[in-house]
């Protein structure tokens, strides 16, 4: 098992990526985030209902897909920093099929760094089904 390379700060260049990882988002984690965050409307856990407002199917949390998004680039950081601040767009719904899940893909990428700072804005490439599904996801992270 290989360990974790620390990031440091001064050798990050703007356009590199730095970690990609698939996760598959599933009905267990909707009904885990609903019980979580008090989020229990119907079209997370549902098909019916949601078919009936004019959804594919049972749709995941916003907040669940931007925060296991984020998780592949804290992940990432680890001890070397922290997040200074946490931005995305939903741009489009995961529906998550009730056998197969939703495979997510996340791509961090080095969109700006500020030496004087020492601040890195790391850019979330976040898509399912080949489609992107959080617009601007970016998180402003702080290196010591």
């Amino acid at each position: 098992m290989s360990q974790a390379v620390t990031p440091v700060f001064e050798t990050l260049t703007v356009g590199d990526v730095v970690t990609e990882r698939e996760f598959t988002l599933t009905r267990d984690n909707l009904v885990r985030y609903a019980g979580a965050s008090g989020d229990f409307n119907p079209i997370h856990y549902r098909d019916d209902f949601a078919q009936s407002v004019g959804l594919p199917g049972v749709l995941a949390h916003g907040m669940l897909t931007m925060g296991a998004a984020g998780s592949v680039a804290t992940d990432w950081l680890g001890a070397a920093g922290w997040v200074k601040d946490f931005q995305s767009r939903f741009t489009r719904p995961v529906p998550v099929d009730a056998e197969a899940g939703a495979p997510v893909t996340v791509t961090v990428t080095v969109g700006a760094i500020d030496a004087e700072a020492r601040t890195a804005r790391l850019d979330l490439k976040v898509t399912f089904d080949g489609a992107t599904v959080l617009g601007k996801s970016q998180l402003l992270v702080a290196f010591a």
